[in-house]
C-alpha cells in the first residue's frame, strides 16, 4: 500500500492558481506536467515525474471551455498508464452538474455522462465541492468525497457579527442548503420563489418570509449570469431589508453577471476560488478553499476520517 510520503499532486492548466496553494498548504510542491500543443488545437499533457506506485492527486475544475475536462481525462489516463498506485481526481468545481436529470424530452443527462468518462479514464476516487445536486454522487461507482463550502462560509459569517440575520435561498431547490446554514447559525430562513421562461432568464420572483429590518444572507452553489441573485437582492431591499449579502461557492459569472452585480443593491458577494475570477470588483470577495482541500487530501492519503474532521456537512 502506498504510504503518506508517496503522494504526488499534479494540476491541470486551468486550476494551476489554486493547485499551487493546495500543494503549499499540504507541504509539498506540484509535480511537473508539460503540455504539447498541435497546430490544429489538439493537445497532449505529459507527466514528467515518475508516478509508479504513487497515490496521484490530479486537481482540475471542469468549467468551460470543455478543454479543461478533456485535459483532466488525459492526465488521468496518463497516470494510469504510468502505473500509479491510485488516482484521485480533485475537481473543486464539477461542470455540467446542472444537467443531472431529464427535465424535458430528448436531452442528455450530462452529469452522468461526465461521471462515466472520468471513471473510464481510470480514477479511484473523486474529491469535489458543492455539487449542484447531491445525487450526482450516485452517478459514480467509486468513492466520492463531497465537501461543502459551509465549513468555510459559516465561521466567516459568524465573524461578521451581523444582527437581525436571516438566511435566504434564491429558489425552492436551494432550500435544503439554506436550512443547513439556518440550523448552524440559529437564525430564521426565507425562500425566493422564481419562475423561469427559459434558462438564465427569471420572469417573476416573490419572497416567502419576512426580511424587513433584517440583514439577509443568500446562499447558493453557483452564480452564473447573476440574474436570480441580483433580482432577489433588489426585491429584498425594496421589502425593507437592511442589507443583502450573498455567499456562493462557484463564481461562473458569465455574460452580463458583472454589470448586474455592480448595478444591483447587493451589498457584498462572497465566493470561493474553485473558479478563477475573470476580473475583480470591490463588491466581490474571494475566500480560498486551498486549506480545506489540502487537509482532505492529507486525510485521504493517511486513511483518516473526513467527516470526523468537519469537512463534510
Amino acid at each position: 500500500m502506498a504510504s503518506s510520503t508517496n503522494i504526488q499532486i499534479f494540476s491541470g492548466t486551468s486550476s494551476l492558481y489554486l493547485s499551487k496553494q493546495i500543494a503549499e498548504k499540504y507541504g509539498t510542491t506540484l509535480g511537473k506536467v508539460t503540455m504539447n500543443h498541435y497546430s490544429d488545437g489538439e493537445f497532449q499533457p505529459c507527466i514528467e515525474d515518475s508516478v509508479r506506485g504513487a497515490y496521484v492527486f490530479i486537481i482540475q475544475s471542469t468549467f468551460t471551455p470543455a478543454d479543461n475536462l478533456l485535459e483532466l481525462l488525459l492526465m488521468i489516463d496518463a497516470a494510469r498508464r504510468a502505473s500509479a498506485y491510485k488516482i484521485a481526481a480533485v475537481i473543486p468545481y464539477f461542470g455540467f452538474a446542472r444537467q443531472d436529470r431529464k427535465d424535458k424530452p430528448r436531452v442528455a443527462i450530462g452529469a452522468k455522462l461526465i461521471a462515466n468518462l472520468i471513471q473510464v479514464a481510470g480514477v479511484d476516487r473523486i474529491i469535489t465541492m458543492d455539487l449542484h445536486a447531491d445525487q450526482i454522487q450516485g452517478f459514480f461507482d467509486v468513492p466520492v468525497d463531497h465537501l461543502y463550502s459551509s465549513s468555510i462560509f459559516v465561521p466567516f459569517i459568524n465573524s461578521l457579527k451581523l444582527e437581525n440575520l436571516v438566511i435566504a435561498s434564491p429558489d425552492i431547490g436551494g432550500s435544503k442548503r439554506a436550512n443547513t446554514y439556518s440550523h448552524f447559525l440559529q437564525v430564521p430562513m426565507v425562500i425566493c420563489h422564481k419562475y423561469r421562461e427559459k434558462a438564465n432568464v427569471v420572469s417573476e420572483m416573490t419572497v416567502i418570509g419576512n426580511v424587513k429590518g433584517k440583514n439577509v444572507i443568500i446562499v447558493d452553489d453557483i452564480i452564473d449570469t447573476a440574474g436570480t441573485l441580483t433580482k432577489a437582492a433588489d426585491l429584498m431591499m425594496e421589502q425593507g431589508a437592511l442589507s443583502v449579502r450573498a455567499f456562493i461557492t462557484h463564481p461562473v459569472l458569465s455574460g452580463p453577471a458583472y454589470d448586474r452585480i455592480v448595478n444591483s443593491k447587493l451589498t457584498e458577494l462572497y465566493v470561493t476560488d474553485t473558479i478563477p475570477l475573470k476580473k475583480s470588483h470591490p463588491k466581490i470577495k474571494v475566500l480560498t478553499v486551498s486549506d480545506l482541500f489540502a487537509d482532505v487530501i492529507k486525510c485521504v492519503a493517511t486513511n483518516q476520517s473526513i467527516s470526523a474532521n468537519s469537512y463534510v456537512k
